[in-house]
């Protein structure tokens, strides 16, 4: 069907061109953000020179990778391991908000509905007696 073959192309077009635009978006930031910031992991303080620099990474602490201000101040460096350990973190916080589970700071503390030491004084009393 000379349709699907015109679709086809459109779309393998699109895609190549999504490609080329975020890896010229990633080229630009990430060259930016080595300049600005000194070649040292934000979490771990793994220091890094020309020989490894391809493990340090850009991470956008906002998660938004089109959000990429001239000053960096979206971007901190993080070695690819703390960088996975980052987004890891940003996923089960995802996940445990779409299960409802949230953290102790987000909701009030639950409060007792008993009173387990009401009647203390009067046992006691009993007690002596």
């Amino acid at each position: 069907m000379p349709g699907d073959n015109t679709k086809s192309a459109h779309t393998d077009r699109l895609i190549a061109d999504a490609i080329r635009n975020r890896r010229n978006r990633e080229a630009g930031y990430r060259e930016q953000a080595l300049k600005i910031y000194p070649w040292i992991c934000g979490r771990c303080a793994r220091e890094f020179t020309h020989q490894n620099l391809r493990e340090l990474t850009v991470h956008h602490r906002d998660h938004n990778h089109d959000n990429n201000p001239g000053d960096g101040s979206n971007w901190e460096l993080l070695c690819l391991y703390c960088h996975d350990n980052e987004h890891a973190r940003q996923l089960d916080a995802e996940a445990a908000r779409q299960a409802g589970v949230g953290s102790s700071a987000e909701r009030p503390a639950a409060r007792a509905t008993t009173s387990p030491f009401a009647n203390l004084k009067d046992l006691l009393k009993r007690n002596e007696d």
